[in-house]
């Protein structure tokens, strides 16, 4: 059994090292959890010693197969609490992400299946994150960032970068969710600002917001 802070550990490795595709420093890391290199470095020993990462000192961290299905457990947890705490308790989608990091680290593996069935296995959290299985298999789409599509294409909202509750809250004014078509009308070369259409309204974004919506095409 891992604790609280080893979970969190690997969940940021693993976000950080994209999948599990490449490798993370240690400042990388620091940064993320807002903590000195030389505490990174001790818990990379600690999690190194139950094989859940490969750690080399200058050389950075990759995550062991072992190590990635642990954080996808947590992951998977994290996501269907979010889920259930939109759908079922009322609450937005720009006011679970900090509920759910607490209540991702309950260990009962048998709840978060009831859980799960409970929901009706949805595949995707109200971010449009897909949930990984009780296998730790995770379905992912094809996407691209709204700041890389030209004028004229258009596409469905798939999901969102970043879960900050400020971003959230401005997505939700202007209807840019998860689900909703959006069209490329225009961008401004001045600031790279994009004009787009949902659901029949004209919306500026800039480009910091651009780069945090995800569409399939």
């Amino acid at each position: 059994m891992l604790s609280l802070t080893e979970e969190n550990y690997l969940k940021a490795i693993y976000h950080l090292s994209d999948g599990g595709s490449r490798s993370v420093s240690t400042n990388e890391l620091a940064e993320a959890m807002q903590t000195k290199a030389a505490s990174v470095t001790d818990m990379m020993k600690k999690l190194s010693v139950k094989e859940l990462i490969h750690y080399e000192r200058y050389y950075g961290v990759n995550i062991t197969a072992k190590g990635k299905s642990q954080a996808l457990q947590v992951i998977r947890k994290h996501r269907l609490w979010e889920t259930f705490l939109v759908q079922k308790l009322g609450f937005t989608w720009d006011e679970v992400h900090e509920v759910a990091e607490q209540l991702e680290h309950i260990q009962s593996g048998r709840l978060i299946d009831k859980l799960d069935e409970y929901l009706g296995f949805p595949k995707v959290d109200p971010h449009g994150d897909p949930i990984p299985d009780q296998h730790g298999k995770l379905k992912s789409l094809p996407q691209v960032s709204l700041d890389q599509m030209k004028p004229g294409s258009n596409g469905v909202i798939s999901s969102v970068k970043d879960s900050d509750p400020e971003l959230l809250k401005y997505l939700d004014k202007i209807g840019a969710k998860p689900g909703k078509r959006l069209q490329v009308v225009n961008r401004e070369s001045y600031d790279e600002s994009i004009e787009v259409i949902i659901e029949k309204k004209k919306v500026f974004v800039s480009k910091k917001v651009s780069k945090n919506i995800l569409l399939s095409i």
